[in-house]
């Protein structure tokens, strides 16, 4: 019997369609990086800019949009400000990727490996990213914490310490 049949028979609910939603680390990470700006920025940190200018430039988001994504990716602690004062010029934050920004990089390059396959150009996707000491190709990969390499159809959703079925009220 696996874990879903167990909560099924244990309340009588489907655990599958009646679970509590409200907690799901999805939802919560997209709440932060779920929005087009957040995830080009984040693109643009990772391939070195670091200054508002730069940003700007680039993206061409409109200034306060990209001032408040960056405002809330410091907040959140996915980037972090240093001073940085060019000559003759008044001093200005560089934003800097933190371990924990670092950590989305592998969602960021799945983004960039679904869509070098389903939406690049004709000619092939415009950046392509490399192991910096050989020079092969890069990918995202699943793989279990002992390090079997998953498919996709091997993966099983169970509930977890924090599952939650949705009240009855």
């Amino acid at each position: 019997m696996d874990a879903w049949t167990e909560v099924l028979q244990d309340t009588g609910m489907d655990p599958r369609l009646d679970r509590d939603t409200s907690n799901c680390s999805i939802a919560r990470t997209l709440e932060i990086v779920g929005e087009k700006w957040t995830i080009l920025i984040l693109r643009e940190a990772w391939y070195g800019s670091s200054r508002f200018g730069d940003f700007e430039r680039v993206l061409g988001c409109p200034r306060n949009l990209l001032a408040t994504r960056l405002r809330m990716l410091v907040e959140e602690g996915i980037l972090a400000t240093e001073t940085y004062k060019e000559p003759g010029s008044r001093s200005r934050p560089k934003y800097v990727i933190t371990p924990k920004g670092m950590d989305l990089v592998p969602a960021v390059m799945g983004l960039l490996q679904w869509g070098d396959r389903y939406r690049a150009d004709p000619e092939g996707p415009a950046v392509v990213a490399r192991h910096r000491e050989c020079g092969a190709h890069v990918d995202v990969r699943i793989r279990c914490e002992r390090g079997h390499s998953v498919q996709v159809k091997d993966i099983e959703s169970v509930p977890g310490p924090a599952f939650r079925m949705r009240s009855s009220e």
